[in-house]
Formats: C-alpha cells, structure tokens, sequence
C-alpha cells in the first residue's frame, strides 16, 4: 500500500508525498541527525536540528537554510478534518513510548508538576532525538524507566495523578 503524507513548510508551503517517494530519495546519512542529498543531480547537506515526534513538528537545515516541518499522514488529515485534535483529549493519564529506543534524558521526577507541553524525557529512536512532551498540565505519580534504559514501543514511561 502507497502511504501518503502531507508535508507542511514554514506554515505557508504544503505539498504531498508517498512512503516510495522517500524510498526513493538519493540520501545517506553522514552523522546521527546529518544526510548528504543528491536530487537532479544538486547536493544537499541535511539536518534535523530539533524533533517532536508526538506533534510531528521537525527543525530541518537544508544547507544553510532553516525550516520548520510539520509531516502528516492520512489519520492526521482525518482528524483535522473531522474537526478535531490530537490533543483535545487533557485526560491522559499515562505517557507509552511511541516507538522502540533507548532514554537519554529524563527531565522530571516523582511529585512533580509539569505544564503542557514541557519536556519530560527524550528518547532516541531511529538515530534521532525524539522529545516527549506533557500532553496536560498535571502531577507525576510514577516514572518507569530510567536514563540509559531500552524501551520497547507501548513501554509504559510516566504515569500522572
């Protein structure tokens, strides 16, 4: 199945792609968050500067330019759709690991009360930085990993009061 994404540049240029798009794309990774790109024949140097995997938002340096991206898939487009959000729903209780990694950081600790949005712990995934952010303002009650600690995807990592 061709998946297809909606990339959304600098809030003022959207274009769509597929997942063969990406496949195809002439690009070798020269650090953990650098690419060299070769696209009709013109080389690019490529940086993710700053991800947020939760909200889809990344910082890209495309030679000395700066970009901020906004990917979204076919559920994203749905959901916006249909009028609602991601985050409308504040009763999160509990926060999963989206995907498979290992934490590098963990900037909370039990008792203590986050904002929306604040970062709670990074986890690098897929050779990248992935920040994962308080989806309510609210209280830790437990935290389930610890710094250095492989996850697993759907690993439980913070549960709220």
């Amino acid at each position: 199945m061709n998946k297809k994404f909606k990339v959304n540049v600098n809030h003022d240029l959207s274009f769509n792609i597929t997942d063969q798009d990406i496949a195809s794309l002439d690009a070798l990774p020269t650090s953990k968050t650098a690419y060299h790109i070769l696209q009709e024949n013109k080389p690019f140097l490529a940086e993710i500067l700053a991800s947020d995997f939760n909200k889809k938002k990344y910082t890209v340096k495309v030679n000395t330019s700066t970009y901020e991206t906004v990917i979204s898939d076919d559920l994203d487009l749905l959901i916006k759709e249909m009028g609602f959000s991601l985050g409308s729903t504040k009763n999160i209780d509990v926060i999963y690991a989206p995907m498979p990694g290992l934490i590098l950081e963990i900037n909370v600790a039990i008792g203590q009360t986050v904002k929306e949005e604040e970062p709670l712990l990074i986890l690098e995934a897929m050779k990248m930085e992935n920040v994962i952010a308080s989806p309510r303002t609210g209280t830790i009650k437990s935290i389930s990993v610890n710094k250095g600690e492989a996850v697993v995807k759907k690993q439980l990592l913070i549960e709220f009061e």
